[in-house]
């Protein structure tokens, strides 16, 4: 396993990236990784970051009608996040934010399945163990110690699969990640940390959140650190699956730094230009991961108009489907609000049921009383 980490004073704060396709579509080669797939492979990864782009573009939308009440927008990390879904074996098993939409996709989640949560109908509308897929978390980092404490019980089972645990910069500012790499780096935990650098925390930019390299953090915990491409689709494939090699092979856990860039804005409720530059944004749309991957396809005729008119076709199926399934999502039963919150019955929740119950019962009263309905 090659890896870049580096930890000396005064070095460089921009580090060789490991990049197989330059931004204009060239295939370069590099010393230590490489990847070669078949032409239904290499068309098959276009496919997915286009369907990708298109889930992610469909629920902003949503969310601008009034059908979602949050989005956070992937655009820009579709690269990161194919190659690393991609990367994974079916044993495997992932661990989200709530961004990792790509990831879901990879996993075989219906997206549709992702916007109940947006929705408010459900906590998330997929089983994880079908997906080896677990359900997004919210708060700031905590899904990465989830993360080592499941490749931990994945150890003790002698299962031979990996976790990856996926996070954004601003995470790595948040206790529970350090935590969770010095769990990781104590129990050799198969896990690999997959964090996509995006450059922005909300409104915070990267160098007001560290001042090292994010991939040189792991050699401080013990466990080696690479920094990718993050919009090269191609070499984000072929880290993480050696990465994914790596840890399964009882070498302990490695920290993948995808660097890349948050074309859009955190969520659906921010504003990101009042944060950062136009220009900055102009300078990252020239490194978009799908333009540069449909010109290496075309460049090495791998793909042809047929090809990607037919994907563009498919990508309009896929938005009708989620427009239409997200307005048929059924509301919840007020109710079963108080359903799963303990195994047994709870004298509390049972009380507090009690009065919602009396106090839906009253507005519907009312309501009939005033002839509405």
């Amino acid at each position: 396993m090659h890896v870049i980490v580096d930890s000396s004073p005064g070095t460089s704060p921009s580090p060789e990236l490991v990049q197989l396709l330059t931004p204009e579509g060239e295939r370069v080669e590099h010393p230590e990784y490489s990847i070669e797939l078949s032409p239904q492979e290499y068309r098959g990864l276009y496919r997915d970051l286009v369907l990708v782009r298109r889930v992610d573009a469909e629920a902003v939308a949503l969310q601008r009608q009034g059908e979602l009440g949050i989005w956070a927008s992937l655009l820009g990390q579709e690269a990161a996040q194919v190659g690393a879904g991609r990367a994974m074996g079916p044993n495997d098993y992932a661990f989200p934010t709530y961004r990792e939409h790509g990831v879901a996709w990879c996993r075989g989640v219906d997206p549709l399945n992702l916007l109940g949560l947006f929705r408010g109908v459900n906590h998330g509308g997929w089983d994880p163990n079908e997906h080896n897929f677990h359900l997004y978390t919210i708060v700031i980092g905590a899904q990465t110690l989830h993360a080592v404490g499941y490749a931990m019980g994945m150890q003790r089972d002698g299962s031979g699969a990996a976790v990856l645990a996926f996070f954004g910069d601003g995470a790595t500012s948040q206790g529970d990640v350090n935590e969770a790499f010095n769990f990781a780096g104590v129990y050799n935990a198969p896990v690999v940390f997959f964090c996509q650098n995006n450059q922005w925390a909300i409104s915070e930019p990267l160098e007001r959140q560290t001042r090292a390299p994010l991939y040189r953090r792991a050699s401080g915990f013990g466990f080696p650190g690479v920094r990718v491409d993050g919009n090269d689709v191609l070499a984000c494939l072929a880290v993480t699956r050696e990465a994914l090699d790596y840890a399964r092979e009882g070498n302990g856990p490695i920290l993948i730094e995808a660097f890349t860039y948050r074309m859009g804005a955190h969520t659906t409720s921010d504003d990101p230009s009042r944060y950062r530059l136009q220009s900055e944004l102009e300078a990252w749309k020239l490194k978009d991961p799908i333009e540069r991957y449909k010109r290496f396809l075309i460049k090495n005729s791998l793909a042809d108009s047929d090809f990607f008119a037919e994907v563009d076709a498919e990508s309009e199926r896929l938005a009708r489907h989620m427009r239409d399934g997200c307005r048929a999502l059924p509301d919840p039963e007020p109710l079963s609000l108080f359903d799963h919150v303990y195994a047994e019955g709870h004298p509390l929740v049972d009380e507090e049921r009690a009065q919602f119950a009396a106090y839906l019962s009253a507005d519907v009263d009312a309501t009939a009383e005033r002839g509405e309905g």
